[in-house]
């Protein structure tokens, strides 16, 4: 009767290797025709069955709505993995995506990560009595304060929180601080040495 469009769009999103991969609009867009044809279907026998009587139409009626309901529940969890995976990469990324990232997500994704940002910097700088906290420098817990790092990109100087200015060149390998470097790990500017 119909094709699953819903299912294969998140087929689609899941089989992807893109931190988020670009925002499949014709896609969404062919499911929420499908939807509309359906129910325009739907709602002609309905009103028939509403007027005669005729059970006839009932199973077919109740199974339209069905497909329709799950034709919703598919789009909304392809937006919902969506934000959940932005989410993801606030944590991981920061509050700046990069480029490539910004060019897969759509508008309304891009203000719905902005908001999230905004909330989640307000909420960290409310903890600890306005000291603030930063709660995405250790998404897991360290094993020491000092970590091993090799510098995968000519950076330039680098200021410590103690005043020391460390040169990352390319290929060098230091001794930092795990807080003050974590940033520039998930950046792709330094590597952790394990």
């Amino acid at each position: 009767m119909s094709s699953d469009k819903g299912f294969e769009l998140i087929r689609e999103f899941e089989r992807s290797t893109d931190p988020i991969p670009a925002f499949n609009d014709d896609g969404v867009r062919s499911v929420l025709e499908d939807i509309s044809k359906i129910y325009q279907e739907n709602y002609a026998h309905a009103i028939t069955f509403n007027e005669t009587g005729d059970r006839k139409f009932l199973p077919l009626v109740m199974y339209r709505h069905n497909l329709i309901k799950r034709q919703k529940r598919c789009v909304l969890a392809y937006l919902a993995n969506r934000l959940y995976r932005l989410k993801r990469l606030r944590w991981h990324v920061g509050p700046i995506l990069p480029p490539e990232i910004k060019a897969c997500i759509n508008e309304p994704e891009s203000v719905w990560f902005n908001k999230y940002s905004r909330i989640l910097a307000e909420y960290m700088a409310s903890i600890h009595d306005g000291y603030g906290l930063n709660l995405t420098n250790d998404i897991k817990p360290p094993k020491s304060l000092y970590i091993e790092v090799r510098c995968l990109t000519d950076y330039g100087k680098f200021e410590l929180e103690s005043g020391e200015i460390i040169l990352l060149k390319k290929n060098s390998q230091h001794y930092l601080p795990k807080l003050q470097c974590e940033q520039l790990i998930r950046q792709g500017i330094l590597q952790h040495i394990t």
